[in-house]
């Protein structure tokens, strides 16, 4: 990837032609005729932390949002929705999902810039990239850099890294992290090149004993903003001020267009600036400063106003550092109305973040919210979450709290700068904002509602599509997951009684749909519930000692019993009725990966390392079966078809090792390998093809040299990819299924894109 300058599959947005014909019927060979498949996201509106929302400053109603693991977004005026932009970003470049900064060229609002990179360690194997776009996101070329950038880091909410200058549009500047400094494109970032020039790569490390390197990385050169009278049309701008995540010296400044550098005198020690913000009207440039480079710490932090004609610092924090118990992040300037200014008290958890605003230039500030007797609190701001009801999250807490919250990681803020009445912020869920803002000011309440429709921000770890209830049952990160009764329409709420933070793994029993259970992650017990009514309601079951995170679980095919693999306990568990004690089961190794025949209700399967596993007598003991072949390494998940004993598909392993998709049909005794399958990470049942027998099949693969997701409608002899390089959304291998009801749905799940729902057009 580093030798890449031009990457192909991400260069345009329409759909693309089958490249060679292949032959049609070769076992495991994809088909040369695909049909046309319609994809849109099944609804969950948000769910994800949004650290950056971007207004184009020459253009009304032009705004991007940015996410840290699910790319980024444009919003569309008419439909008062947000339009994804990322989806063409192939399997091979998963990690440019994560955006950690984008730009927006103000005197070509046609071009849009994306800085992209998850992770600055090992975990995200390629190097960080510009994306660039001049049709508004609608198609891309790409620029890899010599290095790895960090949308999904610690200090992601920093910002904007990423910059256009505002008078010459052609010259652009990124903050780079881990130390490689401030970076500079004079064509419009095709190249780039270090600004050897400048003086500080940063210093601050959250942990600098974490060995994994995502807590130990320097947070590095963080953001960028231009003095826009300092130049002309055609003229780069000369003075430029950099922030710096380095607690004694966060602010640099050059006045020669960036050929030299030197600290600003009289800044403020002690704080890192999150944000620094220009007035251009009044020449002030603010700064949000904190502890902690966020988005999730940070106990203290101040406000601070430079005067740029006299090179005054003036501390206008808007409560005393006595009374501060959180750091300021989201910084916004009224650019209609100068001297309106806002500011975020990011990581203010209890009772809720705090909003403050000023319309003298900091120097008297109001917020969104006062104490008036403890516990009771006053509001400037009434909140309706109705278009979004889930974000309530199930609770219902005393006061001082109150729900749904504000919002918590609030480092995106800005107020439109066509429209002072406008005014949009990220929180760790969703986007919230206002049409009224300029109540505030008069004694009035503003409207907070969800703006956050067509984003859909959601790690997904497992899907379920059982043949009545329901259509979709899905396990998500963070948020839980839902039972999804209107695939178009957002649930009501999301899984409660208990409530996860993470589930890891559902089922469903075959013969009994009605009966569902999922395992998830919780910082104590429960980690276990089950539910009688397809997962309408839900009940907590006991767990085994030892039990750390959800790990996966099984449904015996008519609900009679369940296994149980969980994270962080000794072995794998088995119970009848709904999990009032367990026992441990035999002759299979904790941690496997655990799912249930379709048919026997008193037939298991397990897998791991290699090995299959078989019960025969609901999870109590299990024979090990084949394992000749099988992937040794890498993850492996399997299942079992609806209504055929012993009918199991696998897919799975590693590059470099056993990878690919097994079919058996004795109960895992024997698996044969498709030939024609290079590579395959999921695999899901359907609705059989029209005059089939056989269940239409699923995978996330690699089949004939091409990867995307295939369906088989012969039982494996052959596939047709049904998605286009246009719909792609980078690492798709965590779980996939069919839809018994629907020939052709299929539900996929995306790291970051949320649930993507393909149906044949």
């Amino acid at each position: 990837m580093a030798a890449l300058a031009l990457v192909g599959g991400l260069l345009t947005a329409a759909a693309a032609s089958p490249a060679a014909a292949r032959p049609e019927s070769a076992p495991g060979r994809a088909s040369a005729r695909a049909d046309a498949y319609t994809w849109k996201n099944v609804r969950v509106d948000g769910g994800g932390f949004v650290p950056g929302i971007v207004f184009n400053r020459k253009e009304r109603n032009l705004a991007y949002a940015r996410t840290d693991i699910g790319g980024a977004y444009r919003w569309d005026q008419s439909g008062k929705r947000w339009v994804p932009l990322l989806d063409s970003l192939d399997w091979d470049h998963w990690g440019w999902t994560g955006v950690v900064s984008l730009a927006s060229d103000s005197v070509d609002p046609d071009k849009v810039y994306v800085a992209a990179g998850t992770y600055t360690n090992s975990w995200d194997p390629g190097n960080g990239a510009i994306l660039r776009s001049s049709d508004r996101g609608a198609s891309w070329q790409s620029t890899t850099l010599p290095f790895k950038l960090g949308g999904n880091m610690p200090g992601r909410g920093m910002g904007e890294r990423l910059a256009v200058d505002p008078n010459r549009n052609s010259v652009l500047y990124l903050g780079a992290p881990s130390g490689n400094g401030l970076w500079r494109s004079t064509d419009s970032g095709v190249t780039w090149s270090k600004v050897t020039s400048f003086p500080n790569p940063g210093t601050y490390v959250q942990d600098p004993g974490d060995a994994s390197g995502y807590l130990s990385d320097n947070q590095g050169v963080v953001w960028v903003t231009f003095d826009e009278r300092t130049g002309s049309a055609g003229s780069a701008t000369k003075t430029v001020y950099v922030g710096v995540a380095d607690k004694d010296n966060t602010v640099y400044r050059s006045t020669d267009a960036g050929a030299t550098w030197s600290r600003v005198a009289g800044q403020p020690t002690g704080y890192l600036s999150h944000k620094g913000v220009l007035d251009a009207k009044n020449g002030y440039l603010y700064l949000t400063t904190s502890d902690k480079g966020g988005p999730y710490d940070g106990e203290k932090g101040q406000v601070w106003r430079y005067t740029t004609a006299t090179g005054e610092w003036k501390n206008i924090s808007p409560m005393t550092d006595a009374d501060t118990y959180f750091g300021y992040s989201g910084l916004t300037v009224d650019r209609a109305t100068p001297g309106t200014l806002m500011v975020t008290g990011y990581s203010s958890w209890w009772p809720d973040t705090q909003i403050f605003r000023s319309t003298d230039s900091g120097a008297t500030w109001t917020r969104a919210w006062d104490f008036t007797s403890y516990p009771n609190r006053s509001f400037r701001y009434t909140q309706d979450v109705s278009a979004v009801p889930w974000l309530t999250f199930g609770t219902n807490p005393s006061p001082p709290e109150v729900t749904p919250k504000l919002g918590w990681m609030t480092e995106a803020l800005e107020i439109d700068p066509f429209d002072s009445s406008r005014m949009m912020y990220g929180t760790g869920a969703t986007i919230y904002g206002t049409e009224n803002l300029k109540s505030w000011d008069t004694g009035g309440k503003i409207a907070i509602t969800p703006m956050v429709r067509g984003l859909e921000e959601t790690a997904v770890n497992d899907l379920a599509s059982p043949p009545t209830g329901a259509p979709l049952l899905s396990a998500l990160g963070d948020i839980g997951g839902f039972r999804h009764t209107d695939l178009d329409a957002v649930p009501t709420r999301m899984y409660t009684s208990p409530t996860f933070t993470t589930t890891t793994s559902l089922d469903y029993a075959e013969t009994n749909p009605n009966t569902v259970v999922r395992v998830g992650n919780n910082d104590s017990a429960p980690r276990i519930a089950f539910s009688t009514d397809n997962g309408a309601n839900w009940f907590q079951g006991s767990e085994p000692s030892g039990v750390t995170g959800g790990g996966t679980v099984a449904a015996a095919a008519d609900g009679s019993g369940f296994v149980w693999a969980p994270e962080g306990a000794s072995a794998v568990y088995h119970t009848t009725g709904f999990g009032n004690s367990w026992s441990a089961s035999s002759g299979i190794p904790a941690g496997a990966v655990v799912e249930s025949d379709r048919k026997n209700p008193k037939k298991f399967y397990g897998f791991k390392a290699g090995t299959f596993y078989v019960s025969t007598d609901g999870g109590a003991t299990f024979t090990a079966g084949a394992s000749a072949g099988l992937p040794a390494d890498g993850p492996a998940r399997f299942k079992a078809l609806p209504g055929a004993e012993g009918d199991i598909w696998l897919a799975g392993g590693s590059t470099g090792g056993a990878y690919g998709l097994w079919h058996s049909t004795d109960s895992g005794a024997t698996f044969t390998k498709l030939s024609g399958v290079q590579q395959a990470d999921t695999i899901g049942f359907g609705k059989a093809a029209p005059g089939a027998s056989y269940p239409a099949l699923y995978t996330s693969a690699e089949i004939g040299g091409v990867r995307g997701i295939f369906r088989s409608t012969d039982a494996g002899a052959s596939w047709t990819r049904i998605n286009d390089n246009a719909h792609q959304w980078g690492w798709t291998g965590a779980s996939l299924t069919g839809d018994p009801r629907v020939y052709g749905r299929v539900y996929v799940a995306t790291n970051g894109r949320g649930i993507l729902r393909g149906d044949l057009s």
